[in-house]
């Protein structure tokens, strides 16, 4: 039986990257144009080009250049939740952005973590 959280297609990944990104940088892929496609979670980069929900159009397309941690933990995709800050949270909602670390990390390369960014643990 697959693990928690496993992709049902295997997905090769790249070796993770912690190339620093700027907040600058983040912010410009966002998808549009056909160019590339970030989330970061916890100050860590995901290449989410690929799936279509974070394109422009596409249901998740809110976190798109954007450091999503608070709203992920709060299941929300509400435009003011998508912000970097998370330790605040109460335990569950800790809990629930950990998994979807955990998702992230089985589904995305890695390609940086964003300049300056604290908040990884």
């Amino acid at each position: 039986m697959a693990g928690k959280f496993e992709p049902k297609v295997p997905v090769q990944l790249a070796p993770p990257k912690d190339d620093p990104i700027s907040v600058e940088e983040l912010a410009k892929a966002n998808g549009e144009n056909g160019g590339k496609c970030y989330v970061a979670i916890k100050g860590i980069v995901y290449d989410v080009t690929g799936n279509k929900a974070y394109q422009p159009g596409g249901a998740y397309n809110v976190f798109a250049g954007k450091d999503a941690s608070r709203a992920l933990a709060k299941t929300s995709t509400k435009p003011e939740d998508v912000r970097p800050d998370w330790q605040d949270l109460p335990d569950k909602e800790k809990s629930t952005l950990n998994d979807w670390v955990t998702f992230f990390s089985k589904r995305y390369n890695v390609v940086g973590k964003v300049e300056g960014a604290t908040n990884f643990e």
